[in-house]
């Protein structure tokens, strides 16, 4: 999925601390050899949620089977724990990643959770995240191989982790490493996907027999909505938030919060029944239907017919401010960026902002194209401030990969993730969903929960004035950081 793991982070960093740490191996070793694995670890002090906390940065390679069951890549992880702990054993740990595929942990890392952020835009540097649940649960971020640091060993082919199964193995037994090495297999422990992320959550989760978590955290679901009316009926309630967060339709004194409810209401209800009855739908009841579309998502009611009642994300993209010459995001239908001719609605989502813009008779850019992206800020944090021996290129988001990747069991995920839910009624389920994304749009998230069977008491769903990445802006971050507090501290149901 296409995801706002791909965020580009221009900061400069923090004064290095005091560093412990291995001796430093820069070459990827080989599968065949002994194998260096590196580690450092950093000492630090922050204040969160209104605690002044000693904490540790650890980040360490994790060697991973490769095809014929022996190492075959490293997966970097880059954990932060807090010190004065009496029993570590009784404190949560949260393991979180982003999605893409291809895309690092930078977003929730720089973003959402971290000890540190991203300062506010315009002002440059690294400053800490006040918000960070660091306090009440230690945080572990995993770069799946191909992205951060973590890459395949020398002689291995990467490609063989592209894939759901593989890749979701590869995590899995990261997770189970940073467990064992740290001592902390008695510890309550969660899970946290965001975007494509979410389907590699509900692939490990669902392995009960290999391990077990207490909560599994969802943010931006990625799930397949399939049929001749479901795709779009939950694509419209996003729109109609979009429609309202650019003026064009009547807010009448209306929130988004409203808004979105008012338009879910149409879609799960007159909207949907139209679409089924299809051609024998009456022509005055189309047309009836349509206005009522209007009036929500702000296209014309002319264009809604003309599409047989049903808009894809680029016709609602292309067409509600064309008027202005302008498109929309699809990440992010807040953001905007002039409509030009051949606009793809994908990797030149204004949202995502990496590809560059093709030249008159220049062919359209590809994942293969961009290839991945480096992020020379995150990488001096983690190799300065950090103490992590390397000098490879940290990759925020790997193009690359998200082209070569085979979904296998994917669609199939969030059934295996229910399954494994209803097998042990105290796992918890926390689903995060903005209003303002168009690429998992949130009754999207909420129809596929719905279907698989996620029981009702073991769900805490959150919704964000915000786009694919709900974080986004100082209210949504602080929402967002206490409710996963919230929820990693609460008891089980």
């Amino acid at each position: 999925m296409r995801a706002a793991a791909a965020l580009i982070l221009c900061a400069s960093v923090l004064a290095a601390p005091v560093v412990a740490q291995a001796p430093a191996t820069d070459a990827a070793p080989s599968a065949s050899a002994a194998i260096p694995v590196r580690r450092a670890t950093t000492h630090h002090v922050g204040r969160f949620n209104g605690q002044t906390v000693a904490y540790s940065a650890n980040v360490a390679d994790n060697l991973v089977p490769g095809p014929d069951g022996r190492p075959g890549a490293s997966v970097v992880t880059i954990a932060y724990t807090r010190d004065d702990v009496a029993h570590p054993a009784r404190r949560p740990v949260i393991f979180a990643f982003n999605g893409g595929p291809g895309a690092s942990s930078s977003p929730l890392h720089l973003s959402a959770l971290g000890p540190v952020r991203k300062a506010q835009s315009g002002q440059g540097g690294l400053v800490e995240n006040p918000y960070s649940p660091l306090d009440a649960a230690d945080i572990v971020f995993i770069d799946p191989v191909g992205t951060g640091f973590s890459r395949a060993l020398t002689g291995v082919d990467d490609k063989y982790w592209y894939r759901g199964e593989t890749d979701a193995r590869a995590v899995q037994a990261a997770i189970l490493n940073w467990l064992k090495s740290n001592g902390r297999e008695a510890s309550p422990r969660y899970l946290m996907g965001e975007s494509y992320g979410t389907i590699r959550a509900a692939l490990i989760a669902a392995d009960t027999q290999t391990l077990t978590f207490d909560g599994v955290l969802l943010v931006a679901l990625a799930a397949p909505v399939t049929g001749l009316e479901m795709p779009y009926v939950v694509s419209l309630p996003t729109m109609a938030a979009g429609a309202w967060r650019h003026g064009r339709i009547d807010t009448a004194g209306r929130t988004v919060d409203q808004v979105y409810q008012e338009a879910l209401t149409f879609a799960r209800t007159d909207y949907v029944e139209a679409l089924i009855q299809g051609a024998s739908l009456a022509e005055a009841d189309r047309r009836r239907i349509a206005e009522r579309m209007s009036a929500l998502i702000g296209l014309p009611v002319e264009l809604i017919l003309s599409e047989n009642l049903r808009i894809s994300s680029n016709v609602w993209m292309f067409n509600l401010l064309k008027d202005q010459g302008l498109r929309t995001g699809m990440l992010d239908v807040r953001v905007t960026a002039p409509l030009e001719p051949g606009a793809l609605g994908a990797l030149d989502d204004p949202s995502l902002g990496v590809a560059p813009k093709s030249k008159a008779g220049e062919p359209a850019p590809t994942p293969a194209s961009i290839g991945p992206i480096v992020n020379p800020v995150l990488g001096d944090y983690i190799r300065h401030d950090l103490g992590f021996p390397t000098t490879d290129p940290y990759y925020s988001l790997n193009f690359l990969v998200n082209a070569a990747w085979s979904h296998g069991d994917s669609p199939q995920a969030m059934e295996g993730l229910a399954k494994a839910m209803k097998a042990r009624p105290a796992m918890k389920l926390f689903w995060a969903a903005g209003y303002f994304d168009l690429t998992t749009p949130a009754y999207a998230g909420r129809y596929v929960l719905d279907q698989i069977g996620v029981p009702a008491d073991q769900l805490t769903a959150v919704y964000f004035a915000g786009p694919h990445g709900v974080y986004d802006g100082e209210d949504n971050l602080r929402r967002f950081d206490e409710a996963v507090r919230a929820f990693t501290t609460a008891p089980s149901p």
